[in-house]
């Protein structure tokens, strides 16, 4: 099953997108700069391979709901996601504000 709905986060749009799978959850809240997602998420990928790209994401660990995910901490976060000022420990709600500025931003350019 997945499920797509919209979500506001500090007055940020976004699309809050599940996907239920055999034995877990794959949890995504996104906008069209850039993603926080739960602990499928490879951040090493990322960060390694493909730093080049410039994915602005951050990820939670032990979240099994939408809500979990949205109370929950970045656990680890990109390069491009650190350059927003996303750290580690910083509430999701937090991540998802940068992440909503950094989109209206590049929509008034």
């Amino acid at each position: 099953m997945v499920n797509i709905t919209p979500i506001e986060v500090q007055g940020y749009h976004f699309t809050a997108t599940h996907v239920a799978l055999p034995k877990t959850n794959l949890l995504v809240v996104s906008n069209h700069v850039g993603y926080i997602m739960c602990g499928a998420l490879d951040i090493t990928l990322l960060r390694e391979t493909l730093a080049d790209r410039g994915i602005i994401a951050a990820r939670a660990v032990g979240v099994k709901t939408m809500q979990e995910l949205l109370d929950g901490e970045v656990e680890s976060c990109t390069q491009a996601a650190e350059a927003l000022g996303i750290t580690p420990g910083m509430a999701m709600t937090e991540a998802l504000a940068r992440i909503g500025a950094a989109e209206a931003n590049n929509e008034q350019k």
